[in-house]
């Protein structure tokens, strides 16, 4: 645990057009103010210069690998320089970058994987400015499982998005809301139950997490009058999942169950779709919630927002959501 406590967190630059660069660098400046722990980025060093220098913020970029990252971090930001063609361009995503950024996710990856890093953070992406490359993954969750594969296998990836004591999942995610109804299996629900399970108590240090489901439909469906998949497909899994000694609670109306004081009563909630999990969580940490992928064999987490490129550059946006990112993933790992 020492040794391990002792390792950087890995963190993967994200879209160079976009404000995870301006995050990284402007954290790294107010790095003893917020107590941040030691982290390398991987990217370009000289972008992440050139970056600092527009946001006047006098940090030096110091190349180094990840060895050699905690001695680095007192004299600049520790950057694990991958070349690349990646201009300082807020606002304007340039294809030319999208190798440079792959390589950043897939390097810091294996760094935490091989035990040389104990964490991974990631910026913000722009998929579009990757899908030009081949980048052929629906998104930065199902690339981070691909890259975490063994012998084949590549392990359920599970969004949780986290604020304080407040935890919700999306049983579905980015899918088409006209899809959800279909897409929800008693088997899928197992899965992501037992998932999120074991990681609270492994990753979270929750003993025996206590687990809120929400319905899908209106009221949770009011017993089959408003829809059968509560009654026919949620039900029975939650049922057999309690048969198995887990505490799980369900399915419950969505139009109370995100009350904070309920909400607060679960170690977690899984919700049926996107926005029913994504909608709660932002009104109330709109610019402070964490995105955390459990199933992993790796710790990850990432800022709950995308590349705001309005506000790339500017200096304007808002770091807490990344410094949340951080300190979560100094704390689960």
């Amino acid at each position: 645990m020492t040794e391990t406590k002792a390792l950087p967190l890995a963190v993967s630059m994200g879209e160079p057009a976009g404000i995870g660069p301006d995050l990284i660098v402007q954290l790294y400046a107010d790095r003893q103010a917020q107590a941040l722990p030691v982290f390398a980025v991987y990217g370009d060093a000289e972008f992440l210069a050139t970056r600092a220098k527009r946001l006047g913020l006098a940090i030096d970029c110091v190349e180094t690998d990840i060895a050699d990252a905690a001695d680095a971090w007192a004299h600049g930001l520790p950057v694990i320089d991958l070349g690349g063609d990646v201009m300082d361009q807020p606002g304007v995503p340039d294809a030319a970058a999208a190798p440079a950024v792959i390589e950043a996710i897939a390097r810091a990856v294996a760094d935490v994987r091989d035990g040389r890093a104990r964490a991974l953070v990631t910026a913000p992406i722009h998929k579009a400015a990757l899908y030009s490359t081949g980048f052929s993954y629906p998104g930065h969750t199902e690339f981070l499982a691909a890259l975490c594969a063994e012998d084949g296998v590549v392990p359920h990836p599970v969004m949780m998005l986290a604020h304080e004591d407040l935890r919700v999942v999306p049983l579905t995610v980015h899918i088409p809301l006209a899809d959800v109804p279909g897409a929800i299996t008693g088997a899928l629900i197992e899965e992501t139950v037992r998932i999120v399970v074991h990681d609270l108590m492994v990753r979270f240090g929750i003993a025996a997490p206590k687990i809120g489901v929400a319905g899908l439909n209106p009221h949770a469906g009011e017993d089959g009058t408003i829809g059968r998949e509560d009654i026919e497909v949620i039900a029975p899994a939650l049922a057999q999942l309690r048969a198995e000694g887990l505490d799980v609670v369900g399915p419950l109306s969505g139009d109370t169950l995100f009350h904070p004081p309920h909400w607060r009563s679960f170690d977690a909630v899984i919700a049926m779709y996107h926005d029913q999990a994504l909608i709660p969580i932002k009104a109330l940490a709109f610019d402070s919630g964490v995105n955390v992928t459990l199933g992993l064999p790796i710790v990850r987490t990432s800022p709950d927002h995308g590349t705001a490129f309005g506000l790339a550059g500017t200096g304007k946006a808002s770091t807490k959501s990344m410094l949340a990112a951080l300190k979560l993933a100094d704390r689960m790992a």
